[in-house]
């Protein structure tokens, strides 16, 4: 049977092209083009780590964290990363310069590298697989409108699962292997919120589907704590040691549950795509957001902190 959606599939082709430049083991191509085997592990298991970077300003924020992440990740799965942190940074430099030449779009830039450990005969036994393979994405960085900001995000607190446990499969590790989140968002989207917080196994909170999760709560800013299940965001960490107190706000790591909600004046989301982006609420609880908030105040600082950073990490510049 031919596809019912031929012009569906034209504009999707067509967006796709110009809006995403693929890497795939030094080859660049289109991100419909198909380059990876059907025996790949990262497409038949989940077999594989990631890490997600963007630039501020033309300059790619946090390299080395992503980056020693990324071995680690690689380390507690069982294979090893063979290329050097220089020879992936020159096929990311190709990839922007690909996605410049392409989109003719000079602003700031999302860049997902995926590592999966290889190719092979079907089966779980990690000895199947042969070496190991990439896949650099780079598009723009998405951007919070003004809305977006004064708006902020609802949340809904997943019933059907729990976040992954530490001792199963941990979510400090970022691996090929979403389905967790996957399905937690799920349940969330089908109740009409824009993403999903869940819970530990304990009744605690660890995060959302794909950034951490945190509260302003008088003049701190309480976010769990590691062992609760959640990963070691770059975005948290920062925030944590450096830009909470840059804001005139005392970071505390701190396990919470539900019924702790009603002690929190507000609440946001942290990644590496977009900082600190706020929330409205989470299911009946609901924060303040917009002008004159905390949050607001915690955002404007990361810009400051970004700006100096930018200034001293010249090396990382992109092609513009």
């Amino acid at each position: 049977m031919g596809n019912i959606f031929p012009l569906a599939e034209t504009i999707m082709n067509e967006q796709l092209i110009w809006s995403i430049q693929a890497n795939t083991n030094g080859h660049l191509h289109l991100p419909n083009e198909p380059t990876v085997s059907v025996l790949n592990r990262g497409f038949l298991y989940g077999d594989a780590v990631y890490e997600v970077w963007r630039s501020y300003g033309g300059t790619l924020y946090a390299w080395e964290e992503h980056w020693k992440r990324l071995e680690c990740s690689a380390r507690v799965l069982g294979f090893a990363i063979p290329w050097t942190k220089g020879q992936m940074w020159g096929e990311i430099v190709r990839t922007v310069e690909g996605f410049r030449r392409s989109s003719k779009d000079d602003g700031d830039v999302y860049i997902r590298l995926q590592v999966y450990r290889g190719e092979g005969a079907i089966g779980l036994d990690t000895a199947l697989a042969a070496d190991p393979g990439y896949v650099i994405l780079v598009k723009a960085v998405p951007v919070l409108s003004d809305e977006d900001l004064a708006s902020g995000l609802r949340l809904h607190v997943a019933k059907s699962l729990f976040r992954n446990a530490p001792d199963t499969l941990n979510p400090a590790w970022k691996t090929g292997n979403y389905l967790n989140n996957l399905m937690g968002l799920q349940e969330a989207k089908s109740r009409g919120a824009d993403d999903v917080v869940m819970l530990n196994q304990a009744g605690f909170i660890t995060e959302a589907s794909t950034s951490n999760i945190a509260f302003i709560r008088g003049n701190e800013f309480v976010t769990p704590r590691l062992d609760a299940g959640i990963l070691a965001g770059v975005t948290r960490s920062v925030t944590l040691s450096t830009v909470a107190n840059m804001a005139g706000l005392e970071p505390i790591e701190e396990n919470l549950r539900i019924e702790d909600l009603a002690q929190m004046d507000e609440c946001m989301l942290l990644s590496s795509t977009k900082d600190v982006q706020p929330v409205v609420r989470i299911d009946d609880f609901r924060f303040s957001v917009g002008d004159g908030t905390a949050s607001r105040r915690l955002k404007d600082a990361f810009a400051k902190h970004v700006v100096d950073y930018v200034a001293a990490q010249q090396e990382f510049r992109l092609p513009r």
